[in-house]
């Protein structure tokens, strides 16, 4: 038997639960399809060696890449999808992001909207997700109708310290834009939150923040274990009629007036291939010929600073990041990233992360005496670069650019940290095969022979369907994209809502 609703949205991340919130007042009868469950607390959810070593949480899926090995990405498939482990960082793209601009490796295309465009809808995305943040210290930050709602996390006392030694190496450290209810998060025990589970209400993520609010209204419901195999249109294709999907074994079907999918930049993008049809034979949604296409994943690297003269007695850690380096640099004259911290490093996270066996009371003594930190730069898009479908397995061909840039980037700071007194500085560059800032593989844009969805983030090829996730991303960036794609949500929403 066949369901039916006014509106079904596949996935519950960021992308999916913004617009759930944004169209629930609406009355619209909205079905919210979810592959994963809730993710329940227990006695692994802040166990640092569960998580970090065990891999506890993380899906057995693999994905395949050109180079014909196969590998376990960054995915969780949950209710709330990756953002139940995400750091909580909800920046604001800054404003010369969405311009076009010449980088170290090539140049950004800019974006078919300008930062102010979007800044309403960041407005309404900080307040969902409740985020905590200052609009000054930064040089980057972009210009905001409103402060934020809600102070900055404290620093403790060990960061304190460190804000002030890079303040005295002539850096502009600020306070990370954090989706984090730290008294509630720490209630449940005293670790950070980057990368942990989030199994209560301290992490605001997708499900505590817009889910949980648009669930709050009689015409949304949410299904879990609903896995979505394919999307069928009417004869002409102009429509998608239904979606389907398996759940405890069995095939259903679902109809709708619209459809948005929101399934994460590589599963929604797989999606869309596999749903290929007479009408649409590479795929819904690409007439382009760029569904799949311009993967970004940011380039990013691990530092660890160490002091053997300076304990870092933090717990959380995470609260201080400096964008000194992001638009220009006076060594390169070119944008090279973002530098912010990483949750709090213990021995039990350092020695999962070591690439030599060592004994566990040294890794706890380096991690004493280490502060950890994310280096962000921007890959820019190619469309070689990109997400496939064969054998109804995803393949993963992804093409980094602008590595200069970051290892530019990797440079400055060391020479920042060293300046700043930390006389040990390591670094770890991840690899290609890391997925956990995906974005771009179904881009916005005006024109339907470049891009796969308008400014609305609906389909130049199908009326009815929308994609609310990270694919739509024109461009990375080098910051966390989770605020920018709420945004874009909750814009999508509203235009839904006016019959857009």
């Amino acid at each position: 038997m066949t369901q039916t609703a006014d509106i079904v949205i596949i996935g519950s991340g960021i992308g999916g639960a913004s617009l759930a919130h944004s169209l629930a007042p609406s009355g619209l009868r909205i079905v919210i399809l979810e592959r994963g469950d809730y993710l329940k607390d227990g006695p692994q959810a802040r166990d640092d060696r569960a998580v970090f070593q065990k891999g506890f949480y993380r899906s057995s899926e693999e994905w395949l890449g050109t180079d014909g090995e196969s590998f376990l990405p960054g995915n969780y498939y949950y209710v709330g999808g990756n953002s139940k482990f995400f750091g909580a960082v909800m920046y604001r793209y800054r404003r010369e992001d969405f311009a076009p601009r010449p980088h170290m490796d090539g140049a950004s295309p800019g974006w078919p909207m300008s930062y102010e465009d979007l800044s309403p809808w960041y407005d309404a995305a900080e307040n969902i997700f409740r985020v905590r943040g200052s609009v000054a210290g930064d040089p980057t930050e972009p210009a905001h109708a409103k402060p934020y709602a809600y102070p900055p996390v404290p620093d403790e006392p060990a960061i304190a310290a460190v804000r002030r030694r890079l303040e005295k190496a002539g850096i502009h450290p600020a306070a990370l834009p954090l989706s984090i209810d730290i008294d509630a998060w720490l209630k449940r025990a005293p670790t950070g939150w980057d990368a942990f589970p989030n199994t209560g209400t301290g992490k605001i993520d997708a499900q505590v923040g817009p889910l949980a609010s648009a669930l709050t209204h009689p015409n949304v419901s949410l299904v879990t274990g609903a896995s979505v195999t394919r999307l069928e249109t009417d004869e002409a294709g102009r429509r998608v009629v239904a979606a389907v999907y398996v759940k405890d074994g069995a095939e259903q079907r679902i109809s709708a007036d619209r459809f948005a999918v929101a399934a994460g930049a590589v599963q929604s993008a797989a999606l869309l291939l596999r749903s290929s049809s007479k009408a649409h034979p590479t795929g819904l949604a690409n007439s382009s010929d760029q569904l799949g296409r311009n993967f970004m994943n940011h380039n990013t690297t691990a530092m660890l600073t160490i002091d053997p003269f300076a304990a870092n007695t933090s717990v959380y850690q995470k609260t201080i990041a400096f964008n000194d380096f992001y638009n220009a640099d006076n060594d390169h004259g070119a944008p090279l990233g973002n530098v912010q911290l990483l949750g709090h490093i213990t021995g039990n996270i350092l020695k999962a992360n070591l690439s030599f066996p060592a004994p566990a009371w040294v890794a706890r003594l380096i991690a004493r005496y280490a502060y950890g930190w994310f280096l962000t730069s921007e890959d820019l898009p190619n469309p070689e670069s990109r997400v496939m479908v064969r054998d109804n397995r995803i393949v993963m061909h992804w093409i980094r650019s602008n590595m200069r840039a970051h290892e530019a980037l990797i440079a400055r700071t060391r020479a920042v940290m060293r300046k700043a007194g930390f006389p040990i500085v390591l670094t770890h560059t991840f690899g290609r095969k890391t997925t956990s800032h995906q974005c771009g593989t179904a881009r916005m844009g005006s024109d339907a022979r470049t891009s796969v969805v308008d400014l609305d983030c609906r389909s130049h090829d199908i009326e009815n369907l929308y994609i609310t996730d990270a694919s739509v991303l024109p461009t990375s960036a080098a910051v966390n994209p989770a605020l920018t794609i709420a945004a874009l949500a909750i814009k999508a929403g509203s235009a839904i809502s006016r019959g857009r």
